[in-house]
């Protein structure tokens, strides 16, 4: 079988940076930047904050309104300077009216820079874009796992097109990025009903001060006049503040979006993002699983959007929801939906459930153990629907930990029945793929099919992103073989 490896790279570029606040985590460290800053001539603070945008604007250049005397028209830069000024507000009181050039000036010194993939840009899946307008190509959208500082992940974008000829064309990345507004959104009632209804130990009665609808920023209040003990207001406070919605100013380029750790369960980072295109009932949208990770624990978590300006987060419950590797079918399978999953650590599981968010029971797939994948095995992404089943793209541990690809076929109408297995690995990391940041691994997210080749984008040693292609034809008549 051939595996033809195109002389595409997506490689990480540390001069891509966002714009964070900087805590300094000790009210008596803010106080004493205040009491210098406020030290300060305003003809000194506009000669610094002059400095400071000369150096550091033109590297965040997407503007919004060009600058006036108003704080309601500022650049982009300079509106999350005043976003981040703001977030100290508590420690101004003893100071009397601020001018605008002083809060941009405190504003940067409660700011810094983050190059969000400084470290590596790996683990790609690949959708269809949901914006098709050439009828004789492909316009597709790659997910990726970017790392930075400290090890945190989040979540970037490409876009690029299968011409007529068959050829991938990635579009022009640009050299900025943006991340998005989170939204104050409403939380129901019974949606958090829902979530807590078999959980061990927790008192629904905790929920009985609680209004049918409220605003996510609303929870500390509302509990504060209740007696709910520490562990429901922990369960409580941890679901609203992983369930949450975000939106992208609508202009920004898809490649310039970054979706940044904005939640508790996933201050380390948001780890290989699935995405895929789910159809029911003639309509569409695309879900991407991911796994958040805050320093300690796990959490499965699902992202929807539409457009991918607008996404909605919430995090996926039950008692099959506790390892990583969650990747949802496209479509439901006999009227329920379907989930690629690992339980163990070790081994291929699938999932139906009559709810999006609740996965209670799972079975193990009975995929034929090669030598190559005695340590683990796991999906690389959600199954393709095919003709003669649904294409099941994985990786499997060997010696060394050496990941590779390989690939399974499951029954169309009952995918928990495994049709075929290759019987050797559909790709294994070349010499100019195994070294980086973790040596011998080759993983993908997520792959697609076009013109009768299976497209397929790898992260090589979690370090970089390249691409190949694969005869659907060659393939299916090794799994077809095998069964």
């Amino acid at each position: 079988m051939i595996v033809k490896r195109l002389p595409i790279r997506i490689e990480p570029d540390p001069t891509r940076v966002i714009l964070q606040f900087l805590d300094l985590n000790q009210e008596s460290r803010v106080n004493s930047l205040l009491d210098k800053v406020f030290s300060l001539t305003e003809n000194e603070v506009m000669l610094i904050l002059k400095e400071v945008l000369a150096e550091f604007e033109s590297r965040h250049a997407y503007i919004e309104k060009p600058l006036a005397g108003s704080e309601n028209e500022q650049s982009y830069f300079r509106k999350i300077l005043l976003a981040n000024f703001a977030k100290i507000k508590d420690h101004l009181d003893k100071y009397s009216k601020i001018s605008l050039n002083r809060k941009l000036l405190i504003g940067a010194y409660c700011t810094k820079e983050y190059s969000v993939e400084s470290a590596a840009l790996f683990n790609p899946s690949i959708v269809p874009h949901p914006v098709q307008s050439d009828p004789e190509a492909l316009k597709f959208i790659i997910s990726l796992r970017a790392t930075g500082e400290g090890h945190i992940s989040s979540i970037e974008f490409r876009t690029g097109t299968i011409n007529a000829s068959s050829e991938i064309i990635l579009d022009e990345k640009g050299d900025y990025l943006i991340t998005p507004d989170k939204k104050n959104n409403n939380i129901t009632k019974k949606f958090i009903a829902e979530r807590v209804n078999n959980l061990p130990g927790f008192n629904p009665n905790a929920l009985a001060s609680l209004p049918d609808s409220f605003k996510a920023g609303e929870l500390g209040a509302l509990t504060n006049k209740t007696n709910t003990d520490s562990f429901e207001l922990d369960v409580l406070k941890d679901m609203v503040n992983c369930d949450y919605d975000l939106e992208f100013t609508h202009h920004v380029p898809l490649s310039a979006r970054v979706i940044f750790p904005s939640a508790n369960c996933e201050a380390m980072g948001m780890e290989d993002v699935r995405f895929v295109k789910f159809t029911d009932q003639g309509t569409s949208c695309y879900y991407a699983t991911y796994t958040a990770y805050d320093g300690t624990s796990i959490k499965s978590q699902l992202l929807e959007t539409t457009d991918f300006v607008e996404f909605k987060i919430r995090s996926l419950y039950g008692q099959s929801v506790h390892d990583k590797g969650m990747a949802l079918f496209p479509r439901k399978v006999n009227g329920k939906y379907a989930m690629i999953s690992i339980q163990d650590g070790e081994n291929i599981s699938i999932m139906f459930s009559n709810q999006l968010y609740y996965w209670d029971k799972s079975t193990k797939l009975d995929i034929p153990l090669k030598y190559w994948g005695f340590t683990q095995t796991g999906n690389c992404g959600s199954p393709i629907e095919i003709a003669y089943g649904w294409l099941l793209i994985t990786h499997a541990v060997g010696p060394l930990r050496k990941y590779v690809l390989s690939a399974s076929l499951l029954d169309l109408e009952d995918p928990s029945r495994v049709l075929g297995t290759l019987d050797e690995p559909l790709m294994t990391a070349n010499t100019k793929e195994r070294e980086g940041y973790v040596p011998n691994v080759l993983y993908s997210c997520g792959a697609m099919i076009n013109n009768g080749e299976l497209i397929l984008p790898y992260a090589m040693s979690d370090s970089a992103t390249g691409f190949a292609t694969v005869s659907m034809d060659q393939l299916l008549a090794k799994l077809l073989k095998s069964s």
